[in-house]
This record gives C-alpha cells, sequence and structure tokens, in this order.
C-alpha cells in the first residue's frame, strides 16, 4: 500500500448523519466574476472556500480589483468585493480550475497590457481552442499553444465584441464565460453555438440567471442556440450562495451505499444548479428521497438497482452515480457524456480503471461507460488528480474493506476537508 494513500473508512452500518455542505463553486465563481465587473460593490456571502475559488479569488485581485474577506465559516467565506480599473496581471494561476481558465480570460482582455495564463500540467491538456478562437474573432489579440495552455492575452482595455460563432461541445463553460464578461464588450455580443451537442447546459441556466439578477438582459434564440446582449451595466448587488449540492452528492450516495439515511440542510426548493438532479438520480436507483424544510434526505434501498440515464446536462455527477452503479445488482448504461474525456482527467478512462480495479466490469462506450454488477475487492487506487474521483471511490470503500486513495487532496478543489468530513458523517456528526 503507497504509505501516502488515504484508507477509505468502511461504514459499520447504515448510516445516519445530517451533513452540511459548503457553498456552490459554480455560483460561487461566477459571483465573483460579475461583482468584479459590476457598476459598484458589493457583498458575497456563503461562498466557498476552496482552492478553485481561491484562485478565482487571486486572479480577480491581480486584474485590479479589491477583494477582501470580511468573514469565514463552515468552508464558507463571505467577500466585499471593490471593482476599479481593470490592469495587465502578469500571470495567472489557473491551478486546474476550468472555470478559471475559461472566465478569466474575457475579463482579462478588458484589461490594459498583457496577461499569461497557465496552471497544472494536467490544465494543458483541458480543451480552450474554442474560447481563445472566439476571443480572436471579438477582437482580442491571443497568443496560445495550439489551443491550449499556456495563453497570453494581450488586452488594451477594451473589446470590440459583435456576432462570433463557437463549439461549445466539449464544455459550456466556453459559452458561460463569454456571457458574464459581453456586457462590457464595445459592441455586445451576439454569441452562436455551432456544435452537434451543448453539454451541461444547467450550467449555462445558472450563468443566465445570475446574470438577470445582476440586470443583464440577455436575448436567448433556442432554434439557432444564440445568445444575445447589448453592451449595458452590469448592477452591483449582495447575494447568497446556495450550498453545492454536486458537492452534496458523495455524502448522499453513502445513504444510498450503506442504506441509511443522510440529510442535507439548505437544499433549495428552486434552483439552477446540477446537482438538484439527483434527486431524480438516486430515486432511480431505489432511494427514498425527500424534500421538505429540513432539508434534502435521501434513505438508501435494501439493494441498489442500475440505470440506463443520459447525464450529458450533469456530466459532473458521473462519477458518483458510476460508483453507486458498480454497486447496484443489476447493469448500468451512463450516457451522453464524451465531454468528460476533456475533464480534470479523462473520467470516462479513469472511471473504467478504477471500477475494474475494485474487480468491477466496465468498460467505456463512445459516449460513456457500461457496468455489469459483480463482486468488489479492495485496492489502491488513485485520484487522478481529480476531486470527483477520489470522492467517488471513498463511496465505494464505505461497504468495500481495504479501499485506499493517493492523491486525495486533490478534493480540496472544492471541499477543503473532505476526509474530515467524512469521518464526521460516518459517526453520525
Amino acid at each position: 500500500m503507497d504509505e501516502r494513500s488515504w484508507p477509505a473508512p468502511l461504514a459499520e452500518g447504515s448510516i445516519d448523519a445530517v451533513v452540511t455542505v459548503p457553498g456552490s463553486k459554480s455560483a460561487t465563481n461566477r459571483a465573483l466574476v460579475l461583482a468584479a465587473l459590476a457598476d459598484g460593490p458589493s457583498t458575497i456571502a456563503d461562498g466557498l472556500l476552496a482552492r478553485d475559488t481561491a484562485l478565482m479569488v487571486a486572479a480577480l485581485v491581480q486584474l485590479g480589483i479589491g477583494i477582501d474577506q470580511v468573514g469565514v465559516g463552515d468552508g464558507n467565506a463571505t467577500w466585499r468585493v471593490s471593482p476599479g480599473p481593470l490592469v495587465a496581471a502578469g500571470r495567472i494561476d489557473v491551478g486546474l480550475a476550468g472555470t478559471v481558465m475559461r472566465f478569466v480570460p474575457p475579463v482579462a482582455a478588458l484589461a490594459s497590457g498583457t496577461t499569461d495564463f497557465d496552471g497544472d500540467p494536467r490544465a494543458r491538456e483541458r480543451p480552450l481552442g474554442p474560447m481563445i478562437s472566439a476571443l480572436r474573432d471579438l477582437g482580442v489579440a491571443c497568443t496560445d499553444a495550439g489551443g491550449f495552455l499556456p495563453l497570453r492575452i494581450d488586452g488594451t482595455g477594451s473589446v470590440r465584441g459583435g456576432a462570433v460563432d463557437i463549439d461549445a461541445s466539449a464544455s459550456s463553460q466556453f459559452v458561460s464565460g463569454l456571457l458574464l464578461s459581453g456586457a462590457r464588450f464595445d459592441d455586445g455580443m451576439t454569441l452562436t453555438h455551432t456544435g452537434r451537442s451543448l453539454p451541461s447546459q444547467p450550467h449555462i441556466a445558472m450563468t443566465l440567471h445570475m446574470l438577470a439578477e445582476h440586470g443583464v438582459h440577455v436575448d436567448f434564440d433556442a432554434e439557432r442556440t444564440t445568445w444575445t446582449l447589448s453592451p449595458q451595466p452590469i448592477a452591483a448587488i449582495d447575494r447568497a450562495i446556495e450550498p453545492d449540492l454536486s458537492n452534496a452528492g458523495p455524502f448522499l450516495a453513502a445513504a444510498v451505499a450503506t442504506g441509511g439515511t443522510v440529510t442535507v440542510p439548505g437544499w433549495p426548493r428552486h434552483t439552477t444548479q446540477a446537482g438538484d438532479h439527483l434527486r431524480g438520480l438516486l430515486a432511480q436507483m431505489g432511494a427514498s428521497v425527500t424534500l421538505d424544510d429540513d432539508g434534502l434526505t435521501v434513505t438508501g434501498p435494501e439493494s441498489i438497482r442500475g440505470v440506463d440515464v443520459d447525464l450529458a446536462d450533469v456530466g459532473e455527477l458521473t462519477p458518483v452515480v458510476a460508483a453507486l452503479c458498480a454497486l447496484a445488482d443489476s447493469p448500468s448504461q451512463l450516457r451522453g457524456i464524451a465531454h468528460l474525456r476533456g475533464h480534470e482527467t479523462d473520467r470516462l478512462a479513469a472511471l473504467v480503471e478504477m471500477i475494474t480495479a475494485f474487480g468491477g466490469a466496465a468498460r467505456e462506450t463512445p459516449d460513456g461507460i457500461a457496468i455489469e454488477p459483480t463482486a468488489l475487492h479492495g485496492a489502491t487506487v488513485s485520484s487522478y488528480d481529480d476531486h470527483r474521483m477520489a470522492t467517488a471511490a471513498a463511496v465505494i470503500g464505505l461497504v468495500v474493506p481495504g479501499v485506499h486513495v493517493t492523491g486525495m487532496d486533490a478534493t480540496t478543489k472544492t471541499l477543503p476537508d473532505f476526509p474530515g468530513m467524512w469521518q464526521r458523517m460516518l459517526a453520525g456528526r
């Protein structure tokens, strides 16, 4: 066993716990960008305090935005954001954060001077080409490594804007990144998606909803998949961030895996977060799911049912769903997720490798993975430097003895203390 590996705790029985999860990473980083581009100061409360959001804060501060942390607690932070003139940042570290590498370059294009972007080694393998091409079409001078990091933005203090086509099949973040800054472009923007598919559409819905809260009107032509926004101010607003529903996934899956009960307080009744789809997915797998004033409560079944589901809109849930499928009593097919090959790791290949290491039967398909029920055994597996792969392995480790995970610190990307939260859940706290 690798001495640096994390021994996944084995559940002694059915879990019974209430788990409070920190704020949404997706909403936090969108809120930070919008607050940075707004027409006055604002406060963001209950924002996630984790590596991805720390990288976003650092990037915006380097671009001349005043961001003061005025409160902290339970994995969350409260920031006071004071917009100012955008200035060239020198070098911005994106880490492995897709939101930083795809949301911040359009902001840097509005600054005067040169900004360089680079990050973790795997970040250089994540697709960026469609956004770079779109920025060039909008009048931004860019230097890149064949559609990948490192990226240089030579800003002139403004972006011309106008009509631009983009193939966002690899990531909806290309669309969100341009929409978040588009209202500040001289001519606004008319953005048309030209690809055959558009993954993770709930994330675009989140972007549009948050823009609307800032008073930014965006017209959407569904037939042409075109978004149009005129040059307009981004109003400063104070906001509180919802809990991260996708980060709740492993804890709710723990209830399903052990036949126990987990409640996540503060689950919103109406939300654009992709994680809200867990309610339907876990119910399909046989769980009892209840949303009331106490939050979302999931109680696991006696045996887990396999599922045949299209996860194109909610690809980030794939690892935790796949972990439960590996524990199910019938076959599963997870479809519509070819784009996951370009995430923090190639998640399809990694999931097949991980499940196979545990003795499971899994194989890649052109747009997903197929999983057959088999008896599992312990093994040491890698996190692939991917927070969602690490937490998926932890779910399997609840009921399969001898599971160890190397690179567990990848979970700090979105959960500052996942191992501690996991132990407290097992203790019923």
